[in-house]
């Protein structure tokens, strides 16, 4: 039988393409106003929504105050009893309905320009719950005012989750009690929970210090990735890089990626979860690390299930049951492996002359005592010089002219400078603006940090980015979009007394 040939293409092929490409980006077009179009009407309904139940709570609260009982559990019974209805009306639990009375009351009598933007449509619902969840350990009013107008601005033009850090980090700088009160009353709530799960699982939950926290995440982490680089073997290819290596391939040349990155986050991203029951064995257990012996079988967990079984080990046996690692792999060992946190802390805090000021890894504020203790046993120091106006990193100097790019970069950009993005420093590689191989330099004006989603995004997808003098980048999408992001500013705090300045 004769093979059939495949008629050949028509003449107009490349037309056609053409065509239905530019008819999907229409598509595409119209898709992206209508889901803008929807969301700024869900934050208008949500709105109302807010207004809704806050009157409610306002007419429970007024029977409280009428009822002139002297018991909490009886003078609470309004509020019980209407969040119980709205359960019933709408099947919602209510105790999850009275949290939601309770936060509308407070949104609609502490913030309510919050609920004004989100009512014009130029916040989200989300927005509001970052404001809120930020904002709501003011109890000066007038700060509390300047801090919300503040931070509205921000929010119109910015992700729920950069507002949240911006307003947690605005609100340390005008609060009036001093962080080191603060912190010992917080640190006398520390303490560990459990969550029971479905399928037999639970979530075990610890409250402890900020430091603390970061460094027994840190300190897994690390763990995990030196188990995964001792079973795996080696990749000769060149062309990509070991889970313990610091992450997935990139167009970057490895020697541009900055000091410190910890791969292991990444690595756990990028492969699929192949996790077995009783995963803690797959360590080895049994004294045999997993995928060393004649017909064992490789150790399939993620980084995330091996930091959470090492976890485990730690905390039932005070070490790893088992530790495959060599001195060659690990020198040291398991044991060896120590937390790394990157605080930054004002000058002036480092002098006592502040109270406040000190962050762990750009994300939680922490007390200047611990910051002090930590900073006095660093091997190194990053002076970092801010514009006295605006806070925006102007330079950062140490060691040789490379290792400066690296850390002016890391305390300029903070975290991934994708539009709304907040992936930490440590989960990002830095990325050439104009590829590298299209000849775009090693060169402050021509670098940035991206986390390894949006990189990857932006090499295999057209994306472009142009970096300005200022350090901020205008995104160019594949539907015409283009967006600016402005460095992330540094919330400046004063040794005196002053009222803050808005």
């Amino acid at each position: 039988m004769a093979a059939s040939s495949s008629p050949p293409p028509p003449a107009d092929a490349d037309a056609f393409i053409d065509d239905r490409f530019a008819d999907e980006q229409a598509e595409l077009r119209a898709l992206v106003a209508g889901i803008r179009d929807d969301t700024m009407a869900i934050a208008r309904l949500s709105a109302s929504l807010i207004r809704r139940r806050a009157a409610v709570m306002r007419i429970a609260l007024a029977r409280m105050e009428r009822s002139g009982s002297r018991l909490s559990l009886e003078r609470e019974l309004p509020v019980r009893s209407v969040a119980l209805e709205i359960g019933v009306a709408t099947r919602t639990h209510d105790l999850t309905v009275q949290k939601e009375l309770s936060d509308a009351h407070t949104l609609t009598e502490k913030f309510a320009a919050t609920v004004g933007a989100l009512e014009d449509g130029r916040i989200t619902p989300r927005h509001a719950a970052a404001i809120l969840e930020t904002g709501i350990v003011l109890d000066d009013p007038a700060a509390r005012a300047g801090w919300e107008t503040v931070v509205l601005v921000r929010a119109e033009r910015d992700s729920p989750g950069r507002v949240r850090a911006y307003g947690r980090e605005l609100a340390e700088s005008v609060q009036p009690e001093g962080m080191t009160a603060r912190h010992l009353r917080a640190a006398a709530q520390r303490g560990v929970s459990v969550r029971d799960l479905a399928d037999g699982m639970a979530e075990l939950s610890v409250i402890l210090p900020a430091t603390v926290a970061y460094g027994i995440r840190d300190r897994l982490r690390r763990q995990a990735a030196a188990i995964r680089a001792a079973v795996t073997a080696p990749d000769t290819s060149g062309d990509s890089a070991t889970a313990g290596d610091g992450g997935s391939s990139s167009a970057e040349d490895p020697g541009s990626m900055p000091d410190g990155i910890d791969g292991s986050a990444t690595a756990g991203n990028r492969e699929p979860s192949l996790a077995s029951m009783g995963g803690s064995e797959a360590a080895g257990t049994e004294g045999t690390p997993a995928g060393n012996d004649e017909g064992s079988v490789a150790d399939e967990r993620t980084l995330a299930q091996i930091g959470a079984d090492v976890l485990a080990d730690l905390l039932l046996t005070a070490a790893p049951s088992h530790d495959p690692t060599t001195e060659d792999s690990c020198p040291g060992g398991l044991g060896a492996v120590r937390a790394q946190v990157q605080i930054t802390v004002p000058v002036l805090t480092l002098l006592g002359r502040t109270d406040g000021g000190a962050i762990v890894d750009n994300t939680c504020p922490i007390d200047p005592a611990t910051a002090r203790r930590l900073a006095a046993g660093a091997p190194g120091w990053d002076r970092v010089l801010c514009d006295p106006v605006t806070g925006t990193v102007l330079e950062v100097d140490r060691y040789t002219p490379t290792s400066a790019q690296r850390r002016f970069l890391a305390a300029r950009d903070r975290h991934c400078r994708a539009p709304g993005c907040r992936a930490p420093i440590a989960r990002c590689q830095l990325d050439h603006n104009r590829e590298a191989q299209d000849g775009g330099p090693t060169h402050l004006r021509n670098l940035c940090h991206l986390c390894v989603r949006h990189h990857v995004l932006k090499t295999e997808e057209p994306w472009t980015i142009q970096q300005n003098a200022d350090g901020s980048l205008l995104f160019h999408s594949p539907l015409g979009q283009q967006t600016r992001e402005s460095p992330p500013p540094r919330v400046m705090f004063r040794p005196t007394g002053d009222p803050p300045p808005f």
